[in-house]
């Protein structure tokens, strides 16, 4: 299987509000990056999406680095978090409904295809493609504006 590195980032400008995300997908010498944004949206919301969109461009089954600086996302899926959440219903083990069922659902689909390897890294500090990640993110949600 190809491995293929992912770094992705979601922005909120107001929390509800205006929001972006950003994605990079890197493959060999390939390097390919993608955004988007919603008028009324959340921080998790974009988060979710840049992971689910990258991941929906890959078109056979691949090993997937994903970095992402959203403890919601990593811990989420690597935690096993999500997938309880749909077991129970989209409950949580507190009880309390689990949030954004409709991504989370969508992205455990995604995670069956491919071979992810989960890696948190700190936002807004010195790598240069969760940065990137993060203007594209930024510069979407500014459209709304």
């Amino acid at each position: 299987m190809k491995t293929v590195t992912i770094y992705t980032d979601g922005a909120c400008s107001g929390n509800p509000g205006p929001g972006g995300w950003g994605a990079i997908l890197m493959y060999g010498a390939h390097k390919r990056e993608l955004s988007g944004g919603e008028a009324n949206t959340t921080n998790n919301r974009m988060e979710l999406t840049a992971v689910i969109q990258a991941l929906s461009l890959l078109k056979e089954p691949c090993i997937v680095e994903l970095w992402s600086d959203s403890k919601y996302v990593i811990d989420g899926l690597s935690k096993g978090w999500a997938k309880g959440w749909k077991a129970r219903g989209w409950v949580k083990s507190d009880k309390k409904p689990a949030l954004n069922p409709d991504l989370w659902d969508r992205l455990l689909e995604l995670t069956e295809i491919h071979t992810l390897h989960y890696h948190w890294v700190k936002g807004h500090a010195e790598n240069k493609y969760n940065n990137r990640c993060d203007e594209l993110a930024v510069a979407e949600s500014q459209k709304y504006k």
